[in-house]
């Protein structure tokens, strides 16, 4: 009996090649997608691409696990597109902060739109509910990043304080306007009360981010919070 050699092994696990069979698949939509766009609509694509996968990927994986060139593939494009695109890791997640933290700032500038004081901190409030539910993977990897931003090493530090400063910053003015037409009667600053209101939204997104299942409670928090303001602004009903 003639034995036959052993087939060659291509080093390439199942998964490993399931995995780029995958990518492959992914490149291919890509292309066929882009074909008639114009430059600038392929760069929206690819950005809002780029954003989804890194978003699947910080929330599976964790922030320091995520790479450039995993985020390039997982969106369908070449390993080298987001090192290319962004620069760095720092770069990235600057950019995952400020897409995500730019839409929040319009829907939340819409909610509130001529309204002040209560009115517009329940609407605030409501509207940071809603978007928990609503996109609860971007809410994840957004606050993951938010609170990495704390290590002395962060890369977007500066960007997180900026978004951190400026939600202070719409809450105090909220509270000055409604104490200037009389709709609301205080004891400590405008800037106090912001802050608390701030510190409690990152409170309760951290308990949600322990568990992620429990949204009943996340809407009694957020409820909470709105009478606490009541109190803090001296709104009775």
């Amino acid at each position: 009996m003639v034995r036959q050699p052993p087939a060659a092994h291509s080093g390439v696990s199942g998964g490993d090649h399931e995995g780029k069979l995958q990518c492959s698949v992914r490149r291919r939509r890509v292309v066929a997608e882009t074909q008639r766009m114009s430059q600038s609509e392929r760069t929206d694509l690819s950005d809002q691409r780029m954003l989804d996968a890194a978003v699947e990927l910080i929330i599976e994986r964790g922030p320091d696990k995520t790479t450039l060139k995993d985020v390039g593939e997982l969106a369908g494009y070449s390993r080298g597109l987001a090192g290319y695109r962004f620069g760095s890791k720092a770069g990235l997640f600057e950019f995952i902060v400020r897409s995500i933290g730019e839409y929040w700032l319009r829907e939340l500038t819409r909610v509130t739109a001529n309204r002040n004081g209560i009115d517009a901190i329940c609407a605030a409030t409501d509207e940071h509910l809603r978007f928990c539910r609503d996109a609860p993977d971007r809410v994840r990897a957004f606050y993951l990043l938010w609170f990495e931003s704390v290590s002395p090493s962060s890369g977007i530090k500066q960007v997180v304080a900026s978004i951190h400063d400026r939600r202070r910053r719409d809450v105090a003015q909220w509270i000055r306007l409604a104490v200037t037409a009389g709709d609301a009667q205080i004891q400590v600053s405008e800037d106090a009360i912001a802050g608390q209101f701030g510190a409690s939204i990152v409170g309760i997104v951290y308990h949600w981010l322990q568990h992620l299942d429990d949204l009943d409670e996340v809407a009694a928090l957020h409820e909470s919070l709105k009478q606490t303001m009541r109190l803090a602004l001296g709104v009775v009903n």
